[in-house]
């Protein structure tokens, strides 16, 4: 691939990322894409998340990956992953513009792509592991797209490693994100992204994080909070009824009990119409009083009250593998959950990122 290296869009602790200038004649990627750059001896997250892009195929709400190489620049030996390019940043940075907070039928918008991506990931066998707004990408034309796959895993193969070599403590992902399987048992499985994306729409809504967290504040403790506590993330007292019960089902402390992306696509937060010129919503099948919401989470569309059979009991199964360089081992940890807290909060990570490295990028557009 014929390209040149243009400004600088970001770094982070082992990437940086710059625009690159294609220049072929022939049948080729677009003019301008996003390249991902790193130390050739240490291009093992880009080499998963190229791995990861191309089994998930092509998707409307995915970032795409547009192939790699190696270059030689002042001396250094680099591995690049090219990408498309959004011209419009992060998630995050759109919010911070837009005065810190969007307003719930712009949430509910971007709620939906976010949804059709994850549906799509998890569909293919994959979790993303660190969804957020800094990698929710914004297009020219206002869409949203899913980025950086570096920590992305697959489904399923946890178990299959169980018992060849010693379990060990894992970092994935950004703590204000973890759900508490992840900080209790070491699980990083599909739900893990739906409650990071109630995380994700939290602060859409109100431009902080869901989790009441300040500078300073004793990790262990915090993890504490999300793991063993009985303690779930704020949703904002200003939410419409839908929407707080759409982040309800986000943030149920139980996986197997959490809704799908799948069921979260109907749920009538996602499917409201607009009323008015304000925030206010309606839905013709569903009414909006809190009363007729059920008091359980259904596990598929027919499960709600007025469809339930006593001969159909839906438990949807949840396949669990996942692909090296980024070993994790689900099931129970060999800790106590506590001990387990101890040691993420203490730095035993056998060699994974910090917990720095998922918040660590800088923008420089």
């Amino acid at each position: 691939m014929d390209w040149i290296r243009g400004d600088s869009i970001g770094y982070g602790s082992s990437s940086t990322v710059d625009l690159a200038i294609f220049r072929g004649t022939h049948f080729a990627p677009p003019s301008v894409m996003a390249v991902k750059s790193c130390g050739a001896g240490d291009s093992d997250l880009l080499n998963n998340e190229k791995q990861v892009l191309d089994q998930i195929g092509n998707s409307p709400y995915i970032i795409r990956c547009l192939g790699d190489d190696r270059s030689f620049e002042k001396g250094q030996s680099l591995h690049n992953l090219f990408l498309e390019y959004a011209s419009g940043g992060s998630l995050a940075d759109h919010v911070k513009k837009s005065g810190g907070r969007l307003p719930e039928s712009t949430v509910r918008s971007y709620t939906k792509s976010i949804l059709k991506g994850l549906d799509q990931i998890h569909g293919k066998g994959f979790v993303h592991c660190d969804v957020k707004l800094q990698n929710l990408l914004v297009f020219g034309d206002g869409g949203i797209k899913i980025g950086d796959f570096g920590l992305a895993k697959k489904t399923g193969e946890a178990e299959e490693k169980q018992g060849r070599r010693e379990k060990k403590v894992e970092i994935r992902g950004t703590p204000l994100f973890m759900a508490p399987e992840s900080v209790n048992e070491n699980v990083y499985e599909p739900p893990c992204d739906i409650w990071a994306l109630g995380c994700a729409v939290v602060e859409m809504l109100t431009g902080k994080p869901a989790w009441n967290y300040k500078p300073g504040t004793n990790i262990f403790s915090f993890l504490m909070r999300i793991g063993a506590g009985d303690e779930s993330p704020a949703i904002p007292d200003e939410s419409s009824v839908e929407l707080k019960n759409f982040l309800s089902n986000c943030f149920v402390k139980d996986p197997a009990a959490r809704w799908t992306a799948a069921m979260l696509l109907e749920h009538p937060f996602l499917s409201a119409d607009k009323i008015g010129n304000g925030d206010e919503t309606r839905n013709d099948a569903v009414c909006c009083s809190g009363d007729e919401f059920p008091s359980v989470s259904p596990r598929c569309p027919f499960d709600f009250p007025e469809w339930v059979s006593p001969s159909v009991q839906s438990s949807p199964a949840r396949s669990e593998f996942e692909s090296n360089p980024f070993d994790s081992f689900s099931s129970c940890s060999t800790a106590s959950p506590v001990e387990r807290i101890r040691q993420l909060a203490g730095g035993e990570r056998q060699g994974m990122l910090s917990w720095g490295d998922s918040e660590s990028w800088l923008v420089v557009r």
